[in-house]
């Protein structure tokens, strides 16, 4: 059976939301995991086989996937839902897979480059600053919904996901604002979202 190491109020919750929406939380084994947090709680867990203590960490018997765009790959590969995330062969699984890649490679390395106020040219020229990721985010929202189209898939779940924990990155674009709006009343989401806050009081103990 699939394992899921998971910490609340993580970067895991998101796969909690995409497991929601997937139907597959009954086909998935969640271990609740304590992390290192940014403000010193928290720490490393003997019980969370990630090599840096990190989450999500994805174990598929003598198997494992980790990193965000990589579990939910191979999740919605796993549990194909119609609709919500383009299978191979189907049309838009090159955007899905361009999109998934995007963020892990591109919009979180520039979201943490912005909070860190980062500016050498260098790291520019690699992952692009905050204007060339929202001109690219903003040109497909101003012409559809959704980053694939009419519908929300897992793609949108991935990327409105730092603008919804942090609402002050969110660019000042009606277009993404918009789109970061629709894709949080997605039920999955508050489905995560309530999951974790019962997992925090025992996460403290």
């Amino acid at each position: 059976m699939l394992t899921l190491y998971h910490a609340p109020m993580s970067r895991s919750t998101t796969v909690i939301a995409l497991l929601h929406a997937l139907d597959a939380l009954d086909q998935v084994r969640i271990v609740p995991v304590s992390i290192p947090r940014q403000d010193g709680s928290g720490g490393h867990d003997p019980a969370n086989p990630h090599p840096e203590g990190k989450v999500p960490y994805l174990s598929d018997g003598a198997d494992f996937v980790h990193e965000r765009s990589a579990v939910f790959a191979y999740l919605c590969e796993r549990f194909p839902k119609p609709g919500f995330a383009p299978q191979p062969g189907e049309p838009l699984r090159g955007q899905f897979l361009t999109w998934l890649s995007y963020y892990q490679g591109v919009m979180e390395p520039v979201l943490v480059g912005q909070v860190a106020g980062v500016t050498h040219p260098a790291f520019h020229a690699t992952f692009r600053d905050t204007g060339a990721m929202i001109a690219r985010l903003s040109g497909v929202l101003s012409r559809q919904p959704y980053m694939l189209g009419e519908t929300v898939t897992a793609v949108d779940l991935l990327l409105q996901s730092p603008f919804a924990w942090f609402p002050q990155l969110c660019p000042e674009d009606t277009a993404i604002r918009d789109w970061v709006e629709r894709t949080a009343a997605h039920p999955s989401l508050a489905f995560a979202m309530e999951y974790d806050a019962a997992l925090l009081p025992r996460e403290a103990t």
